[in-house]
Order: structure tokens, then sequence, then C-alpha cells
């Protein structure tokens, strides 16, 4: 799940997808199959929409 300091144990995988004018990115992790998706403009930074995706999968992962 997630180590003391909240990062995440494992690797996340991430999928991103560009439909019509909105960039869709999904993170998951790979050790427990949480999955969590944003979206964001298409002419937005990817790296950007990846970071998001990340700090949303650390915070869902906590919860659990």
């Amino acid at each position: 799940m997630a180590a003391k300091d909240g990062e995440p144990t494992g690797d996340v995988l991430y999928e991103v997808v560009t439909v019509g004018n909105a960039m869709r990115c999904a993170a998951i992790h790979a050790d427990t199959g949480v999955e969590v998706v944003v979206v964001g403009p298409a002419g937005g930074s990817e790296v950007a929409l990846k970071t998001l995706a990340f700090r949303k999968l650390k915070a869902r992962l906590a919860r659990e």
C-alpha cells in the first residue's frame, strides 16, 4: 500500500488518452489495482496531469 512517508510502494502505471479537446489520465497502483482518473485540457501539460493523478492516487491509498 503506502510507506510511512505516505508515498505509494510499488509501481504506478499511467494511461493518457486525448479525446476531443480533453486529456484523460488514469493512474493505477500496480500492487492493489486501485485506479484514479483526472481530466484536463488537451493543450495542457501531460506532466502536470500525471503529477495531479499521482497526488490523487496517493491520497486515495492513504484512506484505505
